[in-house]
């Protein structure tokens, strides 16, 4: 087995430090560049850290391995040994003094990928778009710093990360239609996750007073640029904290992702600036809605004003406060006005990237709007919550003030990643099915 020394990084740092050439090292990647000049032939590989060159020539390697060095071909993965030093153009090269072929690609290599015609197979084939655009590598390494750095900020506030069931019996916490799925053995259908409360809520009830978790979702929905099928969602659960701890917190960890993806807190969104800068502006539901319209309103009728006239002109960061109750189910009634929830969406260019209750634990309460909720499922609303008795008998036992938040993932790296679509933040996003060529 060929094992690499160095990466390439580490290999340039190596040279950098030296007097100009150092001892033989061994590097391995694939080749993205093959140039035969004369006696000699440079290369490119790629590996994780990036490009770095080799120089081959039939003095050191003799006619018969130069002349297999000039057989190899672009989409190899090469291994070579050697030391480092500069060219005249001081560029960091490898001069090989053996080589390994340690897998052959049949297929080509694109030469490039741009235009609309390719987007596609770029999703599709997200292997070559990793090896032929250096910067959705960047993006993905941004999406793991930042994913990385939200983990490092919940432990550091003492909250416990947890893993919760992925087959449901009940899929609730939100409104979406779930896809079904069945258990040979139980014979019994179960549902993918659509949301991760439920379960994390039960745990506060057993006394894990702090907890979260960054976990997959499913939603059987349509495909754009701000939906997919399958992502990321981040929940936690906090005893002893309101939906105003939970705005702070959130701030936080904007903040902290900006800060992981190496972004500015001033900074712009599909050429449209964005200050990201806390504290980010509070405003009430029914405010924003009495502003851009003139309109009263309450209940459904306020959701459906709020979101055709006023959401998509909420461009820089806005907590929205105070959702109709209708639509909250989960949510505790706010003192002032019982129609409205203590709840409150995060938006930003048009767009939630959040959304939080101060949660409700009153049980007589919970099964009442539970019921309200099961009436409009039976009368064909399939996005209604559906009855969990479960649930209510955790909440029974005594669920413990506390805010709870749900946050994606998937949005929030768009965000800090100017990237337009869901697409280009998830590895391997759903797709249609492939035309036959």
């Amino acid at each position: 087995m060929f094992r690499p020394t160095h990466s390439s990084v580490e290999a340039k740092a190596l040279l950098e430090a030296s007097e100009g050439r150092t001892e033989p090292l061994a590097l391995a990647g694939r080749i993205t560049v093959m140039r035969p000049i004369g006696g000699g032939a440079f290369a490119d590989i790629l590996d994780a850290g990036g490009r770095v060159q080799l120089f081959a020539s039939r003095e050191i390697l003799g006619d018969e391995l130069f002349a297999q060095f000039l057989d190899l071909k672009r989409g190899d993965w090469l291994g070579a040994r050697g030391p480092m030093f500069y060219t005249r153009r001081r560029e960091p090269t490898l001069e090989v003094h053996a080589f390994e072929l340690l897998t052959a690609a049949l297929r080509p290599l694109p030469d490039k990928w741009h235009g609309l015609r390719d987007v596609e197979i770029r999703y599709r084939q997200r292997y070559v778009d990793l090896i032929a655009n250096p910067d959705v590598r960047d993006v993905f390494r941004a999406r793991t710093r930042i994913i990385s750095a939200i983990r490092k900020l919940y432990d550091e506030r003492g909250f416990l990360e947890v893993e919760t069931p992925v087959l449901q019996e009940v899929p609730g916490g939100g409104h979406a239609r779930p896809f079904l799925t069945h258990h040979n053995a139980l014979d019994r259908d179960l549902y993918l996750r659509i949301a991760l409360e439920l379960h994390l809520k039960r745990l506060l009830v057993g006394g894990l007073e702090r907890v979260y978790e960054v976990g997959r979702v499913f939603r059987n929905e349509g495909l754009s640029p701000r939906h997919n099928p399958e992502f990321t969602l981040l929940e936690s659960y906090q005893a002893y904290a309101d939906y105003e701890d939970v705005m702070r917190l959130v701030e936080d960890i904007v903040v902290t992702a900006a800060d992981a993806a190496g972004t500015s807190l001033e900074t712009s969104y599909q050429g449209e600036a964005v200050d990201l800068t806390p504290p980010f502006r509070r405003e009430r539901m029914a405010d924003l809605v009495l502003e851009h319209t003139g309109r009263s309103a309450a209940g459904v009728e306020l959701n459906d004003l709020f979101e055709e006239h006023v959401e998509p002109k909420l461009r820089q960061p806005t907590f929205v406060m105070d959702y109709p109750i209708e639509i909250s189910p989960l949510a505790k009634k706010c003192d002032y006005d019982p129609r409205f929830v203590e709840r409150f969406e995060l938006i930003i260019q048009g767009r939630e990237y959040a959304n939080a209750f101060t949660e409700l634990t009153d049980p007589v309460d919970q099964r009442e709007r539970f019921e309200a909720q099961a009436a409009q499922r039976a009368a064909g609303n399939v996005e209604a919550h559906p009855m969990d008795e479960d649930f209510l008998r955790a909440v029974e036992y005594g669920l413990p003030p506390c805010g709870g938040l749900g946050m994606g993932i998937d949005r929030l790296v768009m965000l800090l990643t100017d990237q337009a679509s869901i697409r280009d933040v998830i590895l391997f996003p759903v797709m249609k099915p492939e035309t036959p060529q």
